[in-house]
């Protein structure tokens, strides 16, 4: 295994942020985590483990090791009348592993196409879109325990998803590397297309029967559309959780702002659209040196080249702020913040 000293992480996250690690490795098995948990130069070190990046602003530089996820293959565990378990390195990337089910014609995935990242990171925030979660697939994942060096199976149950949350994210944090994920995905495909502008989009098409890989396609085309490209300009995607607040807040919002974009969830609240709060504070397509929020969806905080992290820190600090203070909402950030 190859030590590196004084990395730049440019090329090791999304956002593109030239921050740099006092080292840097990777590991492709939880034999090769173990023996870099256990090298004496780290015993005093904090340790970062990271995957595609695509979930994380760096602000300052890593005064510790970062351990790089590579660990890859896609396999089959077991399959039964109406399902197919497939187990896959938290290395592998995550649209690649969608891809793979797709043209293997398992659904449960369709809807979650060309999401950044790597299998490994979509448990720890329960990743979604377009009306779907992982949870909604999720069997289990194996997670080595980084003070005792142990793998842990964790059910379900045992992650305890919630919304672009999980037990990884708190509880948890910082205690375990995920080495694997299995998701139970269906032989028979039941179709989610009432989100966003799916169906819209297969219109466009000319799909004339519904299938997994049109559903796949217009998600691409539509997320392609929305969305900047990190090869292109940096990002993290969503920068911003969408807010949940109680009827209450909701009727005094709609009041004073009738467009209000917002869905009703359990328990009588409602979750509002907070790209639709960031562009009515006047932040879409707005810029400041090489930070900025994108011009097609305000939810994106971008780097156009040359931004340090705490630039778009700064702005989304700012972004916070002005949300709260025009419609009494705080906006949570889904990025990590390093």
């Amino acid at each position: 295994m190859l030590i590196s000293e004084n990395v730049l992480l440019r090329p090791y996250n999304t956002f593109g942020i030239a921050a740099q690690s006092r080292y840097f490795a990777a590991f492709s098995s939880a034999d090769e985590l173990r023996e870099l948990l256990s090298a004496a130069q780290f015993k005093a070190l904090p340790h970062m483990i990271l995957g595609g990046g695509s979930n994380v602003l760096f602000t300052k530089d890593f005064d510790g090791v970062i351990l790089k996820n590579e660990m890859k293959g896609i396999e089959v565990v077991k399959e039964d009348d109406q399902y197919v378990y497939v187990k896959s390195g938290a290395g592998e990337s995550w649209h690649g592993f969608v891809m793979e089910n797709i043209k293997q014609n398992r659904a449960g995935l369709e809807n979650l196409s060309l999401i950044p990242g790597n299998v490994g990171a979509s448990p720890m925030q329960n990743i979604g879109a377009y009306g779907v979660e992982i949870k909604d697939t999720f069997h289990s994942l194996e997670a080595l325990h980084l003070e005792e060096q142990t793998v842990v199976t964790f059910s379900k149950e045992e992650c305890a998803f919630g919304y672009r949350e999980s037990v990884f994210k708190h509880k948890y944090k910082g205690q375990f590397a995920i080495l694997s994920v299995t998701y139970r995905l269906s032989k028979q495909p039941h179709f989610n297309t009432s989100y966003g502008a799916i169906e819209t989009e297969l219109k466009e098409m000319g799909v004339q029967e519904l299938s997994i890989q049109a559903i796949s396609q217009a998600v691409i085309n539509i997320r392609s559309s929305k969305l900047p490209d990190p090869a292109k300009i940096g990002n993290a995607g969503s920068f911003f959780k969408n807010p949940t607040v109680s009827g209450a807040v909701y009727e005094r919002i709609k009041g004073a702002f009738p467009n209000v974009v917002a869905y009703p969830v359990d328990g009588g609240q409602f979750k509002l659209a907070a790209g639709w709060l960031i562009e009515q504070c006047g932040w879409k397509g707005y810029r400041e040196g090489d930070a900025g929020v994108h011009a097609k969806q305000a939810l994106v905080l971008v780097n156009y080249g040359g931004a340090k992290g705490g630039e778009i820190y700064n702005l989304s600090q700012k972004v916070l702020d002005s949300v709260e203070e025009k419609f009494g909402v705080l906006l949570e950030r889904e990025v990590n913040i390093i």
